[in-house]
């Protein structure tokens, strides 16, 4: 058994981890849910302006990623409330 786990029930096992890889996983995820976020906001810039360039792309292709990246956008802003939200309530605990 390696020594950062524990049993707790037959057959299974949990994997305790340190406080660094929680806050480095933490952050991995942060990192690729806001680039996802980007990505979204790219493509439908870019399908946006080949729309008013006149290219061969459907307008209802380019409103339904408009409105995924508008989605995905206000998903994300919501989320940073919550966590904003959490923190202050954390600092506001006494010790």
């Amino acid at each position: 058994m390696m020594p950062n786990q524990i049993v707790n029930e037959p057959n299974k096992i949990l994997v305790q981890t340190t406080p660094y890889e929680a806050q480095q996983s933490f952050a991995d995820t942060f990192k690729n849910a806001i680039s996802s976020v980007n990505e979204q906001q790219i493509n439908s810039d870019k399908l946006t302006e080949k729309l008013i360039n006149g290219e061969d792309v459907q307008l209802h292709e380019v409103m339904i990623q408009s409105q995924k990246a508008s989605i995905t956008l206000n998903a994300t802003m919501e989320v940073r409330n919550k966590v904003i939200e959490a923190y202050q309530e954390i600092m506001r605990m006494s010790v």
